[in-house]
């Protein structure tokens, strides 16, 4: 079907389950990570303007709950506590007590899966080889069944649990974040604090979960030693305990990195927001980079590049070495001693991948 404007409108993967005209209330429940969430909010963009007056809740973790600050996709944002066993108790209370005609586990582990049953919805969505799929009535196939295709990006399988039961979702929507004016107003001063206030500046982002997706702070140090080279200081966002890692790349960068060790989610959104470019390991902040249209060069370990690349509308790049044991489960290396898969990947190539991004980003 296509619009006035002859422009193609988004289609759903299958057709309606229900009589959606009806549904009044609807949740999203995806747990788990900053990158989870981020990769999320194509799913929330397309139930919004599918049920424009329709109330649509999510559920996430309190951690990452700032994450969607001023996000305007959504009504409400639930949280949870984690490993809180009251909490769960409590959420689930409420998740019954709001009276959702539809429910959809994007996450499907265990707790994800007991909420999506409390809520008592009359439709709980999930995907056929989820553990605990029986506390579904609404079971899909696989994602690569609807998409057709072997190898889907999460984004895309979030999104085809929605377009199983009607939903159109074949545009695929990009990732969005809202930049709150607090944020960005704290972020303006302390950019202007660090004389950054003219938008030539990188953003790197040299930690991860595991040592599997962590490169090296002295090759981060190298390539911030380059992009000074182009004109563009370097901003490392980084946790007070991981203050080691911008001291090891200080000592390999002639120009000192300005590092922000206390930075909220919101924060690191605004800051991303302005950013020339984003230089960083496969994490959720590289996600938000991404989210807010930040040109970006992803360095990969043990990760699925093609289920977690960014999902960039502006100019990125992913850069890993290939061997025959990736991607894998990410937790330790079981096949060397340290995980080569991260280790190998050269400094020569992520500044190559750097200076394409920055060119192509120019235009």
């Amino acid at each position: 079907m296509q619009s006035l404007r002859g422009e193609v409108s988004p289609q759903p993967l299958a057709p309606a389950r229900w009589d959606w005209q009806a549904v009044e209330r609807v949740l999203v429940v995806r747990l788990r990570s900053i990158g989870d969430t981020v990769l999320a909010t194509p799913s929330l963009v397309a139930l919004k303007r599918f049920l424009p007056h329709a109330r649509l809740d999510i559920l996430l973790e309190d951690w990452v709950a700032p994450v969607l600050s001023g996000f305007s996709h959504v009504d409400n944002v639930i949280t949870l506590e984690r490993k809180s066993t009251s909490s769960r108790a409590r959420v689930a209370r409420q998740l019954r007590a709001a009276r959702y005609d539809v429910v959809y586990n994007l996450h499907g582990g265990t707790t994800a899966t007991l909420l999506t049953r409390a809520t008592g919805a009359k439709h709980r969505v999930g995907y056929r080889d989820y553990q605990y799929a029986r506390l579904h009535n609404e079971l899909s196939p696989a994602s690569s069944v609807l998409w057709g295709r072997d190898k889907t990006h999460s984004v895309e399988q979030q999104l085809a649990l929605l377009g199983w039961t009607g939903v159109p979702v074949s545009d695929r929507p990009p990732t969005e974040l809202a930049v709150t004016p607090e944020a960005a107003a704290k972020i303006t001063a302390r950019l202007e604090a660090a004389n950054l206030s003219d938008g030539q500046f990188a953003v790197i982002h040299p930690a991860a979960a595991f040592a599997t997706k962590q490169w090296a702070a002295e090759k981060f140090g190298r390539v911030a030693e380059e992009l000074r080279g182009q004109g563009l200081r370097s901003i490392a966002i980084i946790t007070p305990n991981e203050k080691s890692i911008i001291d090891e790349m200080n000592r390999v960068a002639v120009n000192a990195v300005e590092a922000f060790t206390d930075l909220s989610l919101p924060e690191i959104t605004a800051l991303l927001s302005r950013a020339r470019l984003f230089v960083g390991n496969d994490s959720g902040i590289a996600h938000i980079a991404a989210a807010v249209e930040a040109p970006s060069v992803v360095i990969f370990g043990s990760s699925n590049t093609a289920h977690w690349r960014p999902w960039a509308r502006r100019p990125a790049e992913i850069v890993f070495e290939e061997l025959e044991c990736q991607p894998c489960h990410g937790y330790f290396c079981e096949k060397f001693a340290e995980p080569e898969c991260i280790k190998r990947v050269p400094v020569e190539r992520v500044v190559a991948a750097v200076e394409r991004v920055l060119r192509e980003s120019a235009v």
